[in-house]
C-alpha cells in the first residue's frame, strides 16, 4: 500500500520533515516528505497498512499543535524503492 498524505496547518518551519522522517525510520516504511508551495507538507509512505497508520498517529501525536487538517489518497505503489528521506 501507498499513502499520500497531505498536512495542513502550521507544518513548515517548525521540525515537521524531521519529525516525520524520524517516526517513519522507525517503521517498516519507506517514502519521502516534502513541503509544498501551497504551505502544506506532503508524505508519500509505502508499507503494510498497520505501518502506515502507526506512522500518521505518531505524527498526530507528536505534532498535535500544528496540524488543522489532514487529507489521505491511495496511489500506486512503486517498486525498488527504500528508506524514507526529506525531499527538496
Amino acid at each position: 500500500m501507498r499513502l499520500i498524505v497531505r498536512y495542513h496547518g502550521r507544518v513548515q518551519g517548525v521540525g515537521f520533515r524531521a519529525t516525520v522522517r524520524s517516526i517513519a525510520r522507525g517503521q517498516p516504511v519507506t517514502g519521502f516528505v516534502r513541503n509544498e508551495p501551497d504551505g502544506t507538507v506532503c508524505m508519500e509512505a509505502q508499507g503494510s497498512p498497520g505501518a502506515i497508520d502507526a506512522v500518521r498517529a505518531e505524527v498526530r501525536g507528536a505534532m498535535t499543535g500544528f496540524i488543522t487538517r489532514e487529507e489521505a489518497n491511495e496511489t500506486a505503489e512503486i517498486t525498488g524503492e527504500s528508506g524514507f528521506f526529506i525531499a527538496r
